[in-house]
């Protein structure tokens, strides 16, 4: 996932993740994968961080952003990790961002 992460970060790795359906497909399917995992083990706040970190540089393509509406895993949606974020103002932010962004609403802090 930090891998994943390291290369979204770069507008270069963003792009070519994003040209296609499959590749942008193929990071989606892992990343919910990764989630489905945290929903089981709910210990890794590092994870989560890189994972919600990963979602949200996927917003800044359009087309992703569009598809992130659709796919992208309830349970970053219905609070299911608030207490694996309680102390993590940084990953809470990030995490409030992508939903108020994928939902095409105006950033709120």
């Amino acid at each position: 996932t930090f891998i994943v992460q390291k290369i979204l970060l770069d507008e270069t790795g963003l792009n070519y993740i994003c040209t296609t359906a499959e590749r942008f497909y193929a990071v989606s399917t892992v990343l919910t994968t990764m989630v489905q995992h945290m929903v089981e083990s709910q210990h890794s706040q590092r994870l989560l961080k890189h994972i919600v970190r990963c979602y949200l540089r996927l917003t800044d393509n359009a087309r992703a952003k569009e598809a992130l509406r659709q796919c992208l895993p309830e349970a970053l949606r219905d609070r299911t990790f608030d207490n694996v974020l309680k102390d993590d103002v940084h990953t809470k932010r990030w995490l409030t961002n992508l939903l108020l962004t994928v939902d095409n609403r105006p950033e709120q802090y």
